[in-house]
C-alpha cells in the first residue's frame, strides 16, 4: 500500500473519526477481503464467506432481525447447541456479550467484511416467504376483510402483507411489483435488475382483497373491477420517502396490479456517472451544450431514459436560465428548477402543459415523453424558436427515433432543422463479481460476437450464482449508448426520404458508435455477458 494513501486515510480519520481500515476501503486503497483477513489474525478468528455460505432457517430463527441489525451480526449454522455466527466487529464487547447470552452450548465466531455482513442481512432475513403452506395458514388465521371500513385498520393483516411486500421489494432493489392471479394462485413477482423473480405465492381467494387494498393506498375505485384504473400513493419506508405508480386491469384470471416503486431517497446521477465510454460522453456533451434544438432519448420502458434526462438536465441547470419540465409523474424533485406534472383531471397533459410552459419565457424544457402527434409538433416548434428541448420517446434506437416523429406527422425539414441529437440505450445487467468465473461461450454466441465487431478475446466470464445474486449471476445494471448527432448530411437523407438504414450507415461513418458495438466491448471488459446483450440490445 502506498504511503500517501495511508496519509490521505489518517488525515480523513482526524476530520471524521472514523475506522482507519473502513477509510482505506471506501477510498479504494485496500481491498475489503484483505482488510478482513488481516483484523481476523490480529483478533484470532477464522473468516467465512458470506457471498457462499447460505445461513440455515433454524440458525436465523435464533437471532432475530431487529439484534441482528443492531449488532451487525448473521447467523449461519446452528447444529447440536453449537452456533456459528458471522460478524462485522470482531472487537466489539457488545457484540460478544450478546452472543454469550444465546441459548446455545457454543458459539463460533467469524469474521466478514461489514458490507457483506450488512448485504448477507438484506438478502436472508426476508419480510415475506414463498412458501405456500405458511402463507396459506397466515391467511386461515386471519379474519375475513369482507367490509371496506374494515381494511383500513392498521394491524389488519392485508395491511401487513402489503407494507411488507413493498418493503421487501425494497430490500430487494425492485423496481415493480406485479400481482398477478392465475390458475388456482396469486403470484407476485418483483422485478430486480430488469428480470421478474416470483418470490410469493398466494391463495386465489386473497386476490380481490389484496388488490382492493393497494387500491385504496392509491385512491382509486375498488368496486370498477372491469375497466383499467391509474393512481399513485407516497410512503416511508425505512425512513426513506418512497413514490408508487399502481396501474391495475382484468385478466381471464381477475385483476392484476403491477407497483412502480420509485425510491424518493436515491441521489440523480451525474452525465459523468451514466456509464458512457469517454468518447461517447464527449460526442453527447458537445450535443447538450448547443443553446437551442431538440435532444431526444429514446428506448423501451424501463431503459432508463428518464435517469439520462435527469443528469442531463442538471448538467444543464444554471442561475442564469429558466429551466421547466412538464413529467408523469415527477420522479425526483430539482430544488431550482421549475417541474410541473400531469394531472388529467385538471385537463393537464403533456401538449397543454408544453403550451403553458412556451408562455413562462423558458431557456431549457423537459418532456417528459412524446407520446402523440400534438406534443410533437409544440416540442418541435419550441425547438426552432430558441429553445433547448429534452424529451423522451420510444423506439428501437437512435436512427428509428427520427422516423418516430415522422410516423406523428411532423414533416420532415421539421424534424432535419429542429433536432440536434439522439441517444438510443438499453440496459444490461452486470456480471456479479462475487460469483464470476470463465466459461466457454456457444457457436452461436460467438458468432454474434463476432458479427457486432467484439475485439479478440480468449477467456470469457458469466456468474455462477450466489447468495448475493439470489443464483441468477448478475448484480445491477450498466448502461448501453448510442448518441447519434443530426449533422446538416443526416438532415439531407431525412428530407429525401431516405431509409432508417440509410441514416444509421452515414452516422456510423461520421463517428457514432452502434450500441450492439458498445455492448460487445462490455463483454469484452467483462462487465456482461453475451446472452445478456442478446437478450436486451437491438441489433439489427
Amino acid at each position: 500500500m502506498a504511503s500517501e494513501d495511508i496519509w490521505n486515510a489518517l488525515n480523513h480519520q482526524v476530520e471524521s473519526g472514523g475506522r482507519l481500515g473502513a477509510i482505506l476501503v471506501e477510498q479504494g486503497a485496500i481491498d475489503p477481503i484483505v482488510l478482513n483477513q488481516a483484523l481476523a489474525t490480529q483478533l484470532g478468528l477464522p473468516t467465512v464467506d458470506l457471498r457462499r455460505e447460505r445461513p440455515t432457517a433454524a440458525a436465523l430463527a435464533l437471532i432475530p432481525e431487529v439484534m441482528a441489525r443492531h449488532h451487525h451480526v448473521i447467523p449461519l449454522r446452528l447444529v447440536d447447541g453449537t452456533i456459528d455466527v458471522a460478524v462485522a466487529d470482531g472487537a466489539d464487547p457488545a457484540v460478544r456479550e450478546y452472543l454469550a447470552r444465546l441459548r446455545v452450548d457454543v458459539v463460533n465466531v467469524f469474521l466478514a467484511p461489514p458490507a457483506d455482513v450488512e448485504t448477507a442481512l438484506r438478502t436472508h432475513y426476508r419480510l415475506i416467504s414463498a412458501d405456500d403452506r405458511q402463507i396459506q395458514e397466515f391467511w386461515a388465521n386471519a379474519a375475513p376483510e369482507e367490509v371496506i371500513e374494515e381494511i383500513g385498520v392498521s394491524d389488519a393483516p392485508i395491511i401487513q402483507l402489503v407494507n411488507k411486500m413493498i418493503r421487501q421489494a425494497l430490500r430487494d432493489r425492485a423496481s415493480d411489483i406485479h400481482v398477478e392471479p392465475t390458475e388456482g394462485r396469486i403470484r407476485v413477482r418483483f422485478r430486480v435488475d430488469g428480470a421478474l423473480r416470483e418470490v410469493l405465492s398466494l391463495p386465489a381467494s386473497a386476490g380481490p382483497e389484496l388488490v382492493s387494498r393497494i387500491k385504496i393506498m392509491a385512491d382509486m375505485d375498488i368496486v370498477e373491477r372491469r375497466r383499467p384504473q391509474d393512481g399513485q400513493f407516497q410512503m416511508t419506508i425505512d425512513g426513506a420517502g418512497l413514490d408508487v405508480r399502481v396501474s391495475t386491469g382484468a385478466t381471464i384470471w381477475g385483476e392484476t396490479a403491477v407497483l412502480r416503486l420509485l425510491d424518493k431517497s436515491r441521489s440523480i446521477l451525474e452525465l459523468s456517472e451514466l456509464g458512457m465510454p469517454a468518447d461517447t460522453h464527449d460526442r453527447y456533451q458537445s450535443i447538450v451544450s448547443k443553446p437551442y434544438g431538440m435532444i431526444i432519448c429514446s428506448g423501451p420502458t424501463g431503459s432508463g431514459k428518464t435517469t439520462t434526462l435527469y443528469a442531463t438536465l442538471g448538467n444543464v441547470s444554471r442561475s442564469d436560465v429558466n429551466v421547466m419540465t412538464i413529467e408523469d409523474p415527477v420522479e425526483y424533485v430539482f430544488p431550482a428548477i421549475n417541474q410541473m406534472q400531469i394531472n388529467l383531471q385538471a385537463d393537464v397533459t403533456f401538449a397543454s402543459g408544453l403550451k403553458l410552459i412556451l408562455r413562462q419565457d423558458p431557456d431549457i424544457i423537459l418532456v417528459g415523453e412524446i407520446r402523440d402527434e400534438e406534443t410533437a409538433s409544440i416540442a418541435v416548434h419550441a425547438a426552432l424558436t430558441g429553445h433547448l428541448v429534452m424529451t423522451s420517446l420510444h423506439a428501437t434506437d437512435a436512427s428509428a427515433a427520427l422516423y418516430r416523429l415522422l410516423d406523428m406527422g411532423v414533416e420532415s425539414f421539421l424534424v432535419a432543422s429542429s433536432l440536434v441529437g439522439v441517444v438510443g440505450q438499453r440496459l444490461v445487467r452486470k456480471i456479479c463479481p462475487s460469483c464470476a468465473a470463465p466459461y466457454k461461450p456457444s457457436a452461436s454466441d460467438m458468432r454474434w460476437y463476432d458479427y457486432l465487431g467484439g475485439p479478440t478475446k480468449k477467456v470469457f466470464l458469466r456468474g455462477a450464482g450466489c447468495n448475493y445474486c439470489s443464483d441468477t449471476g448478475f448484480r445491477e445494471r450498466v448502461g448501453v449508448y448510442e448518441v447519434l448527432e443530426v449533422t446538416e448530411e443526416i438532415g439531407q437523407l431525412l428530407v429525401a426520404g431516405a431509409t432508417p438504414h440509410d441514416v444509421r450507415d452515414l452516422a456510423t461513418k461520421q463517428g457514432m458508435r452502434t450500441m450492439g458495438a458498445e455492448a460487445m466491448n462490455l463483454v469484452a471488459n467483462d462487465v456482461t455477458t453475451i446472452d445478456e446483450v442478446i437478450r436486451n440490445v437491438y441489433v439489427a
